[in-house]
């Protein structure tokens, strides 16, 4: 009786002071969201950010002019220090403005189909290419028709986002490998240019961008890679189906330089105890040239940057070192993600957490979190926590493109999951641009952020 006794009493003080101790942390989160809501530079960060540097392919001089903007970000929120890692990142220039012209004499046609040149792709110089267009649904009929009608023709992976996938991003993955390997694969049938349907849901008559991939395994020689919107696919589809010799002509000036040096920028609060661990929260500086990089990835930059300046005015005193992220070279490298790896390794740095936010700066839903190390575990404790914020999820297995590298070493990674519904509308396109932000969805996402960095930092 004694026994039953004492542990119904332990038990008592268990839920006593982890009550007690979850009250004080609804406090601190209920100070984090006010500050984000009312105080915030995220919105005017980003302004500044995309319309004042714009488009910041890797390589590129908007790159450049970031990184300097990102240090002195970094070290007006407050930052003890700020680390350049340096990196190689490729150097891809898409020149003049893409042509895709229809052709057709029976139909009487001959009109433009929007379309935008696939990142790293080679370009057909000022001669261009006309060729017949072949229409593939997969992979598979393609290596059905083979090389007997291929061979000199233009492939067109006419291929639809899957509109019953309620996660968008799961339907973006079923498709982005026509654009990644797609060249290659049309190229080893002796196909003389590839085009791809735009990566999108919306019937509109915007082309969506993305990088592709070379793989000399397949075949060793390039052709060029084009995206055409929605409408131009359909318009393409439609006319193939009234005149199958119909041609299409492109021109594009793309051209791959050497590549360039360039730099991740690392803002840091210091740790007051664990000096030699690590929680970063990052997002990728670099975006398509097309654009303003506003949602992919603006948004994720200035929404980590501004952890510092929030626990710096919140007098938030983390025991581990906190760190933001702005890598460089996701969109087409990754050169940032791996130098930062190397970096940790190379300097014996603990990581025990890292968190990456790339899907766009709308409102917030949930955290992927890894099931590694205990951590999962503990976020998915914290559920309550987050419920008044309308973050109703912590689900399992989470990361990103640049802490995937990080993954590799047995860091347990998140990924901060807003309402990705809207974000393959304007995904790698030109309307990828500051007036699509609400300044309310940024700022609730980054105090998402802020108070799981918090959470991290005070109990694992």
């Amino acid at each position: 009786m004694k026994i039953r006794t004492l542990i119904t009493s332990f038990n008592l003080l268990f839920f006593f002071v982890n009550g007690v101790s979850q009250n004080n942390d609804s406090v601190t989160i209920r100070k984090l969201y006010d500050y984000y809501l009312t105080n915030s530079n995220c919105y005017s960060n980003l302004n500044f950010l995309t319309t004042k540097i714009g488009g910041r392919l890797s390589g590129s001089q908007q790159a450049k002019n970031a990184v300097e903007w990102a240090k002195k970000a970094m070290y007006s929120a407050g930052a003890d220090t700020v680390i350049l890692q340096p990196c190689m990142v490729p150097h891809w220039e898409r020149g003049k403005k893409e042509i895709c012209r229809l052709q057709s004499n029976a139909l009487k046609l001959n009109f433009l189909l929007n379309c935008v040149a696939l990142g790293s792709s080679v370009g057909t110089g000022k001669l261009g290419v006309t060729a017949k267009v072949i229409e593939i649904k997969n992979f598979e009929e393609l290596e059905h028709l083979g090389e007997k009608i291929i061979k000199g023709n233009i492939v067109f992976y006419n291929v639809f986002f899957d509109q019953t996938k309620i996660r968008t991003g799961n339907a973006y993955g079923e498709t982005v490998k026509y654009r990644s390997r797609g060249a290659s694969m049309a190229a080893k049938y002796g196909a003389v240019a590839s085009l791809v349907r735009s990566m999108t849901s919306v019937a509109d008559n915007e082309p969506h961008t993305g990088n592709m991939n070379y793989d000399t395994s397949i075949c060793k020689v390039k052709i060029p890679s084009l995206a055409i919107s929605y409408i131009a696919a359909n318009k393409l589809v439609e006319s193939l189906e009234k005149d199958n010799k119909l041609t299409v002509y492109i021109e594009t000036h793309c051209q791959t330089l050497n590549d360039e040096p360039s730099f991740n920028v690392v803002g840091q609060i210091n740790g007051s105890e664990k000096i030699n661990e690590f929680i970063i929260a990052g997002g990728h500086l670099d975006s398509w040239d097309n654009g303003q990089g506003a949602h992919d990835d603006g948004a994720g930059v200035v929404q980590t940057i501004e952890i510092i300046s929030a626990f710096k005015k919140l007098g938030i005193k983390p025991k581990h070192n906190i760190r933001a992220v702005a890598f460089m070279n996701e969109e087409n490298g990754l050169a940032g993600g791996k130098a930062y790896a190397q970096y940790a390794q190379s300097h014996q740095e603990k990581h025990i957490a890292a968190l990456e936010t790339d899907a766009g700066g709308f409102t917030p839903r949930s955290f992927g979190v890894d099931t590694i190390k205990g951590l999962y575990r503990l976020a998915a404790s914290w559920k309550n926590l987050f419920s008044p914020y309308l973050i109703d999820k912590i689900e399992k297995v989470g990361g990103g493109a640049d802490i995937s590298p990080l993954k590799e070493l047995g860091v347990p990674c998140i990924g901060f999951e807003p309402d990705t519904q809207r974000y393959f509308d304007i995904h790698h396109t030109a309307a990828d641009t500051f007036d699509k932000i609400n300044k309310r969805e940024l700022e609730l996402g980054a105090g998402g952020i802020g108070a799981l960095i918090y959470l991290i930092d005070k109990y694992y």
